[in-house]
């Protein structure tokens, strides 16, 4: 067996088509920029997790944070990823979720929005 020949051998999977109520949370969420590559956060990959429960919605981010011993770049961070969940509600509660909860990658909750009370916890 030659190096890396156990890589042939692997059967190529069919990807599990997502169901319509993600796929249009994801499509929605293409709208989203990253302010400082001006990509969308689907295709930057910042999205990892999406469930969508009727009209609630919650959407895990992977918001990996560089130079920690920097303080200014982790300022900068900071602005950048507020602005990405400040969006990101923004753009399902104009889709019409009633509830938006956005998480990071440990589940640490970011930010919440709801329709009823107004509620906005800030990150």
């Amino acid at each position: 067996m030659a190096f890396l020949d156990f890589l042939k051998g692997k059967p190529k999977g069919k990807i599990k088509e997502l169901p319509p109520e993600v796929r249009e949370v994801v499509e929605e969420l293409k709208k989203v920029k990253d302010p400082e590559t001006e990509l969308n956060i689907v295709d930057e990959g910042l999205v990892y997790g999406i469930t969508v429960e009727g009209k609630n919605v919650m959407v895990w981010l992977f918001l990996a944070r560089s130079t920690p011993e920097c303080h200014f770049c982790q300022a900068i961070a900071m602005n950048v990823q507020k602005r990405i969940i400040k969006d990101i509600v923004s753009v399902l509660r104009d889709k019409g979720f009633s509830s938006v909860k956005v998480y990071n990658e440990i589940g640490l909750l970011l930010e919440e929005w709801r329709e009823k009370d107004e509620k906005n916890t800030a990150f």
